[in-house]
């Protein structure tokens, strides 16, 4: 499952929204502004932790990795030469931020929050945990709403803090594989090459393409076989489990069309969306079924399936539903980097229904190469 990633901690932007907000408001940007603050201050230059002799050796292996993946997202793929993951920050916690997405029992349009500058995303992030799950139970309550509560190892200023120093390299994800963590970087950085408000879809589904290219990239180049072949085991599954996401959405999503079906009452969409849901689990369990089967029994995602809902699905289009559109730009700008991020950005200035059209226009393209290939085969 892709990490999920939030454009929090913009203090200064945030500290002039406290200013001009009222109580409630106000109380939600202090979290932010203290909590980022807290992660930045305890951010040390790398150098200087690698220098240091109390520093656990795995540790310093990991973080001569992250030097070396920094060093290649901007060589090899056209990513920013700033002042972010040059320095390491451990949180001693196991999420940077938490998130709240919620959706109503009968869509996956995740309900919305606008913040200044950065717009209106479909999730609400704390650097407390408690808080978040207080005002998940706070829509549930009051609202009816689908919620999930979800802890994110990274999240991005988009570039607006590199002159406080950048965003650093966390102990939520330094330690991940190998694989994992170039993609959490690019991912990351992605997101300081374009970033549109008001368009979580469209910011996320990037990100996510270029970590899994430059992922691919990193892989093939620069990795050992033992790395690549754990890591294709490992993503091979997260794909599998992509695609079971993105079937029951389908089925979720056309129950979710009749609601305006006069000849189906509550209750009957009710059941329909209750076989939806009976069918993903199913599906999941002949899944690790295969898993098991093939020699790579995995139970990773069993709680994320006993917990979905259509807050969970509704934050999974957001960052797979783009993504086969971005691949197939990445391919018509013949895998070139600089124009590959030249042409989002020429994207990122058009009306959002007009730029999601020509998404979805090139999204085709990537169907027919990947039938190509199986008609080779």
């Amino acid at each position: 499952m892709s990490t999920v990633r939030s454009p929090l901690g913009l203090a200064a932007a945030l500290l002039s929204a406290w200013l001009l907000s009222g109580c409630t408001a106000a109380s939600y940007y202090a979290q932010s502004i203290q909590g980022h603050l807290a992660l930045m201050g305890a951010a040390k230059p790398v150098e200087e932790v690698l220098a240091d002799p109390a520093t656990p050796g795995d540790l310093k292996q990991r973080l001569e990795l992250a030097k070396r993946i920094r060093a290649f997202a901007v060589t090899d793929l056209g990513l920013p030469d700033n002042a972010s993951y040059h320095r390491y920050s451990d949180l001693k916690r196991r999420a940077a931020v938490w998130n709240v997405a919620a959706a109503p029992p009968d869509s996956l349009t995740l309900k919305r929050w606008c913040f200044p500058v950065v717009g209106c995303v479909g999730y609400r992030g704390y650097y407390d945990e408690a808080e978040a799950r207080a005002l998940a139970e706070q829509l549930q309550r009051d609202e009816g709403l689908e919620v999930r509560v979800y802890g994110i190892p990274a999240y991005s200023t988009l570039g607006w803090l590199n002159w406080m120093g950048g965003d650093p390299l966390l102990s939520t994800f330094i330690r991940y594989p190998e694989g994992e963590l170039a993609r959490m970087v690019f991912h990351e950085l992605a997101h300081q090459v374009v970033y549109v408000d008001d368009d979580t879809m469209f910011n996320e589904s990037y990100a996510t393409a270029v970590e899994r290219l430059g992922g691919q990239r990193w892989l093939a180049t620069h990795a050992s076989e033992a790395a690549r072949r754990e890591y294709a085991a490992f993503d091979q599954r997260r794909r599998d489990f992509r695609e079971l996401s993105r079937l029951t959405r389908d089925d979720l999503n056309a129950v979710y069309k009749q609601k305006d079906d006069s000849a189906l009452d509550v209750s009957a969409r009710a059941a329909m969306k209750s076989e939806a849901m009976a069918r993903f689990r199913q599906r999941y369990a002949d899944l690790k079924a295969r898993w098991a089967a093939a020699g790579t029994p995995y139970d990773g995602y069993d709680r994320w399936v006993a917990d979905a809902n259509n807050a969970f699905f509704g934050v999974q289009a957001a960052y797979d539903e783009l993504v086969p559109a971005f691949e197939a730009l990445f391919a018509r700008e013949s895998s070139d980097w600089p124009r590959f991020h030249a042409a989002v950005a020429a994207l990122a200035k058009l009306p959002k229904a007009e730029r999601l059209a020509k998404l979805r226009a090139l999204a085709p393209l990537i169907a027919q190469a990947g039938q190509d290939e199986r008609t080779k085969r």
